[in-house]
């Protein structure tokens, strides 16, 4: 198809410019003709690439994001406004999101890449892991994820852009049915995509764990095969450990990267946002040999793994929805005065259950305190002391707590409204459930804040639990 012209009509909008040309499609700045309502936002129409050189995947995948983007909604994926079917000119008219995609931060071809700090790459994890659990959560699976698919606003937000290859657990996957191959980009694509299967949301961990450590290195974890045998390999390859390029990098980023690129889905985090938390939080990541090794795996480990994979039979993914509900992230906010030590047993015997049931889960343990407990200038209740006191006691609350297989992390709010600062943290993090005590945050001004409880349960994005106190529990001490 023709380059469209500025000042060209097509379906109620006018070209503006050429924005992108790419090997699938073509981008063009576009507004409104004379007579329609602003929509309040810039625009950009896609048009896909349908020439007789071109394959069938440009016009299947043209349907596939058609169809994804009319469902898919919000703050990480471009909003959606009209479409033109294949019958006429097709094309996508959606919202142009400022900023810049994460191309950006790696080295242009030919030029050297400048090392990001550990922090950066950090950050920028966090940010696309967030918007990877917001589609997850929506039952689609995006399966093109590579730097030039993601966009990083101005404010640090995260866009996902070119849905063309994904699907969506509601809708006939199109791609697996016309297509009956490997479909995706070769160096960031995940073993179980190799070999046909679609749709489990950790594929989509495996390449932004490429993503990272490309970020971190400037090498690819696992090059650019051309072949399908080269991208078999991952499979049962490792990468070279991050720390092998770079020493300087910290044990805890290899530790997170290197388990996005298990070659098993079963062995990667189970969900983007069990990802998204250990990033915001790496002090507090629980490295392992994964992340302490600088040597790559030996031939002998990489060999059974091959007799492992020939001879592997792969499962249908789970649902997206499904994989998140069954691995949660678990939130418990703790009392830290005023309480009895019956409502502080009540809370872990409930955290315990919850757990015992939920293998893989993700532990939470919060306490709020005021901000004018770390006001003080004195060194004995400087913020810092505060704040390492206050965590000493969350984890001597959940010492008695088999946490064995359950990643448990703990955290200190700073809030005078302690409701408003839970419902943001299970809100920020994804959280999927919270355990509070029925009346906690104390027992003499019970009058005044036992309406917290309440305000979470109101407010919360997820399920909440209140715990009643365990009378049978003080009579221990009669």
């Amino acid at each position: 198809m023709k380059l469209l012209q500025p000042g060209a009509e097509l379906d109620g909008f006018v070209i503006d410019a050429c924005i992108h040309a790419g090997g699938m499609a073509h981008i063009y700045a576009v507004h409104y003709a004379k007579g329609a309502i602003d929509p309040g936002f810039p625009m950009v129409m896609k048009i896909p690439r349908m020439t007789a050189g071109d394959g069938a995947e440009n016009i299947v995948s043209f349907e596939v994001e058609h169809q994804l983007m009319q469902v898919l909604t919000g703050p990480h994926v471009p909003r959606f406004v009209a479409a033109g079917d294949l019958h006429n000119v097709p094309h996508l008219v959606m919202e142009h999101v400022p900023g810049k995609t994460l191309d950006h931060w790696l080295a242009k071809p030919g030029a050297e890449h400048t090392p990001l700090d550990a922090s950066t790459v950090a950050e920028l994890g966090e940010a696309i892991a967030r918007a990877l659990h917001g589609l997850h959560r929506q039952n689609a699976c995006h399966l093109d994820l590579k730097p030039a698919n993601v966009l990083i606003k101005p404010d640090g937000t995260a866009v996902l852009l070119d849905f063309g290859l994904s699907c969506h657990a509601h809708y006939p996957d199109l791609l697996a049915e016309e297509l009956r191959k490997a479909v995706g980009s070769p160096a960031w694509i995940a073993p179980e995509q190799v070999v046909g299967v679609r749709g489990d949301p950790r594929s989509d961990v495996f390449a932004l764990g490429v993503m990272l450590y490309e970020l971190a290195t400037g090498e690819l974890p696992f090059g650019a095969p051309t072949t399908a045998g080269g991208m078999r390999q991952r499979l049962w390859m490792d990468p070279k450990p991050l720390r092998a390029h770079r020493p300087d990098l910290p044990e805890w980023l290899q530790e997170v990267v290197l388990k996005c690129l298990e070659h098993e889905a079963a062995l990667r985090y189970p969900s983007a946002a069990h990802l998204a938390l250990d990033l915001a939080n790496p002090t507090q990541i629980k490295v392992t040999a994964r992340g302490k090794r600088t040597q790559g795996t030996g031939f002998k480990e990489h060999f059974k793994r091959w007799i492992k994979a020939a001879g592997k039979h792969y499962q249908p993914s789970p649902m997206p929805s499904q994989q998140i509900d069954e691995v949660p992230i678990l939130m418990v906010a703790v009392p830290h005065h005023d309480v009895t030590d019956a409502t502080l047993y009540s809370l872990r015997q409930a955290v315990g259950r919850s757990l015992g049931i939920r293998p893989g889960a993700r532990l939470a343990c919060v306490t709020v305190i005021s901000p004018g407990d770390t006001s003080s200038t004195q060194s004995e209740h400087s913020e810092t002391s505060v704040h390492r006191r206050h965590l000493a006691m969350l984890r001597q609350w959940a010492e008695p707590l088999d946490l064995d297989g359950h990643q448990t992390s703990f955290h200190v709010l700073e809030s005078n409204d302690v409701a408003g600062a839970l419902v943001r943290y299970a809100e920020g993090n994804h959280v999927s459930m919270i355990v509070m005590g029925a009346a906690t945050h104390g027992i003499q001004m019970q009058r005044f804040v036992a309406t917290v409880p309440i305000k979470v349960a109101m407010d919360a994005p997820c399920t909440v639990i209140l715990v009643k106190q365990n009378l049978p529990f003080e009579r221990l001490h009669a």
